[in-house]
């Protein structure tokens, strides 16, 4: 069978001491249009390896000059070595159970059934070109990390690179994850990063915005339906569950849910199926879950919106994304990358920020985020006629971010010689917050990185 990529024919080696049986499980696969080689023994196979591109062994466990584990060991120690099935008698299975743990990646048993011998050397097959997307998938990741990006994401700041490491560490387990951060920073970025960085890179990845779907649908979208389950559901429908099987499911505005769903989401965290709507019959589900809020989840909690024991079971893998006013020259760096896109867009040779502009950014807290970057970018773009944006091109709200309270030493009252608290220099703080934004108290909670519910007990205990 052809190579997926086109490169090439897929390569199986038959390494078996029976000739007749040799002969059979070859002239079986070159049916399948594999390009079949076969060898009596581990040294003969080892020759063959050697000199040869090989995609997939398939050996005997015993063999007339040694044992099938030492020609394991022989493929694993190379680099992108091939798959590895291995055949044993029945009454080997443990020590086939031991190769599996030592590197191979099946085992059958004789008597073989030659039918079942395809299909799991396909199987392997699938899997080792997986493994060596995901490699490629990341050996890129890895150069574009070194240019400042990764996964859409940009930026070189501390807090960044932290974050890319953490997505990298929680893409390895297939528990759920919680992303938390204000609107604007990026939450679904880097759910799709995580699900990139996964072995499910190769599955779907399904993002679903609960707050856009209607409450009394939101069951039958998640979970499917049958044909006549409520008025209107003329024909069944898989739901979002089924869609991302073998993939990553992405819940973006995770409080929009309401309280009874909940509980059918923890249930599916717990035990993996689901009821379509109008079903009798349970289906199983491999897919992980990936939640985002911009809310303080523990204040809804606490206001009993959202269910205690599903914040558990999610916030045991959570990342926090930082506000852009915490990600210091990232401003700039981002700044950059979106006026080359703008410049490709608007058919412009160039775009760049005048020493003024750049000021302009590096001082505005963006309480919106990188989105709210984004968007002030293309206004400053599209009505700039020169190749320099200046800072008369800029929003006026960034222009006059120049009127409120700096945010120097003097703004939080630290000119004394005589150290503070960490709890006075925290009031001082939010006191310069809520002058910075007249007393907008969404606002100023926004920019604190905290719920409004947080906001107003530090209020109280001040």
């Amino acid at each position: 069978m052809p190579d997926r990529r086109g490169s090439r024919p897929t390569a199986i080696l038959v390494v078996e001491d029976d000739a007749a049986l040799r002969e059979l499980i070859a002239e079986e696969l070159r049916e399948q249009q594999y390009v079949v080689s076969t060898a009596a023994g581990i040294q003969p196979a080892k020759q063959h390896v050697a000199s040869n591109v090989c995609d997939l062994v398939i050996s005997d466990m015993r063999l007339p000059d040694g044992h099938g584990m030492e020609l394991l060991a022989v493929l694993r120690a190379q680099t992108d070595g091939p798959g590895v099935i291995l055949i044993t008698a029945f009454g080997s299975v443990p020590q086939a159970v031991e190769a599996l743990k030592q590197g191979a990646d099946d085992f059958l048993t004789k008597p073989l059934d030659l039918e079942h011998l395809v299909i799991r050397a396909e199987r392997v097959l699938d899997q080792r070109r997986a493994r060596a997307d995901l490699a490629a998938l990341r050996a890129a990741s890895d150069q574009v990390l070194r240019q400042g990006q990764f996964h859409g994401m940009v930026g070189s700041s501390t807090v960044m690179q932290r974050l890319y490491t953490a997505i990298r560490q929680v893409a390895r387990s297939s528990e759920p994850v919680l992303i938390t951060g204000e609107s604007g920073t990026g939450k679904e970025l880097v759910g799709r990063a995580i699900h990139a960085e996964s072995d499910r890179a190769a599955g779907p990845y399904v993002p679903v915005n609960c707050a856009s779907i209607p409450e009394t649908l939101l069951e039958a979208e998640f979970f499917g339906h049958t044909a006549g389950a409520f008025t209107g559901a003329r024909a069944a429908r898989a739901g979002l569950f089924m869609e991302a099987q073998g993939g990553t499911l992405f819940l973006d505005e995770l409080g929009e849910m309401p309280v009874p769903l909940q509980a059918k989401l923890l249930r599916v965290l717990q035990d993996h199926r689901i009821r379509p709507v109008g079903g009798d019959t349970e289906h199983t589900v491999d897919v992980r879950i990936i939640t985002a809020t911009n809310r303080d989840l523990e204040d809804e909690v606490a206001a009993g919106t959202v269910r205690e024991d599903l914040y558990y079971r999610l916030e045991a893998l959570a990342l926090h994304l930082p506000p852009l006013r915490e990600r210091g020259d990232d401003k700039v760096e981002l700044a950059a990358h979106y006026l080359a896109r703008l410049a490709r867009d608007l058919n412009r040779p160039s775009l760049t920020l005048s020493d003024g502009a750049v000021e302009l950014i590096q001082n505005y807290p963006f309480p919106g985020n990188v989105r709210e970057l984004a968007n002030a970018l293309t206004r400053a773009a599209t009505f700039c006629t020169e190749d320099r944006i200046e800072p008369r091109h800029m929003p006026e709200r960034v222009r006059s971010a120049g009127a409120a309270p700096k945010g120097d030493g003097i703004a939080f009252g630290l000119t004394s010689s005589t150290p503070i608290t960490l709890d006075e220099l925290e009031r001082r703080y939010i006191d310069w917050v809520l002058a910075y934004t007249g007393d907008n108290k969404r606002r100023a909670a926004e920019i604190l990185g905290i719920g409004r519910r947080t906001l107003y007990r530090k209020l109280d205990v001040q």
